[in-house]
Formats: C-alpha cells, structure tokens, sequence
C-alpha cells in the first residue's frame, strides 16, 4: 500500500468515526455537562494509552515545549466539548455540522492575522459565500423547532476555537502536538466534574458513553495521523464528508429532519467549499505532472 493509499484510508476512517459524534449526544440521557464529562475523560484516557502504547512516555515531552500558545491550544480543544454538546443539546445536528464546516474559512482568517499568511482572491470569495450560508443557516433557526440560535452559537464558538487550534498547530509544526490532544481533554473533564455529577444515569449510559468516547479518540488519532501522507486540500475534502454524512445519520436514526433553511444554508457552504478546495486540488495535480 503506497502512502497515499495510507493517507487515504485513514483520513477517510478518521471521518467516519467521528460522523455518530451528534448522534450519542442525541441518545444518552443524561445532563449536558455529564455527557461533556464523559466524552473528555474517556477520549482523553484513549489517547493517553495510544500513545503510551505506540510512542513511549517520552512523546509527552511535548508539554515543555510547547510554550504558551501550547496550552491556549490544550484549552481551545478542552473548550469544545462541552461547547459540543450544548450545541448539539440546543440547535439541530444539522445546523452544528454545517456551520462546523465554515472552519477552514475561519482559519485562513487566523493565519493571515497572526502568521501574515497571504489572503488570495479565491479565499476572499469563499468567504463571503460562507458567511452567506450561515446567514441562511440562522435566518432558519427561528423557523425550525428544534434549531435554536443558542446551540448555533456554541456551534459557532466551537468553529472559531477548531480554527485556532489549527493555526497554533501551523506555527507550531516543528512540535507534535499530539499528546496535547489529551491534556486539554482531561482539563476540560476535571473542570466539569467540579460542577456536575458525572455519576448520574452512569450505569444507564455506560456502553453509549464508552463508544462515544473511543469514536472521538480513535477519530482524533487517525485525522492526526492521516493528513501525514496526503494534501491539505485533500483532507479538508475528505472531512467535509461529516459535514453531510452527520444529518444524514441522525434522520435516519431519530428522524430528526434538518429543515429546508438549515439544508439551503448547508448547501451553499459546503459547496462553496467544495469548489474551493477542489480548484486548489486540480491546481497543484496540474503543477505536478
């Protein structure tokens, strides 16, 4: 199997484990929080394993190199799973994982701010077409039962928070940020279990809580290493996959329909998106031949 063949396959592994992420939420009964606990303490235990087991305990040297902008990262990626799950708790999955997409948007934006990183013609555009979609998106939230313009913020939250983390990581790459991964999720379990019971409906839930917990770990680990061995333009291809295959799940499972606005709005992200990242594909499959 060639590398890219490798890339390929786990990148594309990475996506669907995370796809059922809305769909636990949707299904423990449990408070918010202690989902949030849950979510964090299992997928960071997961992760802390993985890399003891693959790496050895020196890969967590990691912690006294990273500086500050290591441990703005921790709390960016510890902050989005409890964001997660009241996200998912208050608006329709399909509004979460549609303006989830506009991440790479975001941070571009990051990247020319706090890295200079150039801001081209084609990046501008796709902006305004993403910032359309999400207009879209919450004009249909006052239209739609079960989306709330609350749970679409903490979506919203957790797009800006994703695309820092991502541009810490960009100037950050001569450090392996992996073993970050878990530090921030843990923090973020040992903070809420100060506020909630964790416990409550534990023996109830305690399968869903496990699976969901591995889904996240072993999707982290795989959308960590799969881009290893294919283009940036590839993978964001790949994982805007979640983005569409997310709503599809959750309707087909609990008949949750997205609604008309919240589909509209998806569409035009996605495909402005699409067409984005498909250009700079085609591109860079020219200047290589």
């Amino acid at each position: 199997m060639s590398d890219y063949q490798k890339g390929l396959l786990i990148t594309v592994c990475g996506v669907f484990l995370v796809t059922p992420d809305s769909l636990f939420v949707r299904l423990i009964e449990a408070p918010p929080m202690a989902i949030a606990f849950w979510r964090s303490a299992v997928s960071g235990i997961l992760i802390v394993c993985f890399l003891l087991l693959f790496e050895g305990r020196s890969s967590f040297r990691v912690v006294f190199q990273m500086g500050i902008m290591g441990w703005v990262y921790c709390f960016l990626i510890g902050s989005t799973s409890p964001a997660f799950v009241l996200a998912v708790e208050n608006t329709s999955v399909a509004n979460v994982v549609f303006i989830f997409a506009a991440i790479p948007v975001f941070a571009a934006i990051y990247s020319r701010l706090f890295l200079g990183e150039h801001l081209s013609t084609r990046l501008a555009i796709t902006m305004i077409a993403v910032a359309f979609g999400l207009s879209v998106i919450a004009y249909g939230s006052s239209e739609n039962e079960i989306a709330h313009w609350s749970g679409d913020l903490f979506a919203l939250y957790i797009a800006l928070a994703y695309a820092g983390a991502l541009t810490i990581l960009r100037g950050l790459k001569d450090i392996s940020m992996v073993p970050a991964i878990p530090i921030g999720y843990l923090g973020s379990a040992v903070l809420l279990g100060m506020t909630v019971d964790p416990m409550k409906g534990f023996a109830e839930n305690f399968g869903l809580y496990l699976a969901h917990g591995a889904c996240i770990a072993a999707a982290t680990a795989c959308l960590t290493i799969g881009p290893r061995y294919i283009s940036s333009p590839e993978v964001s291809l790949l994982i805007l996959l979640e983005s569409v295959l997310a709503p599809i799940l959750v309707w087909a499972v609990l008949s949750e329909h997205p609604g008309q606005w919240a589909i509209l709005g998806g569409i035009i992200v996605i495909g402005a998106l699409l067409v984005s990242n498909a250009y700079v594909y085609l591109k860079s499959a020219r200047l290589k031949r």
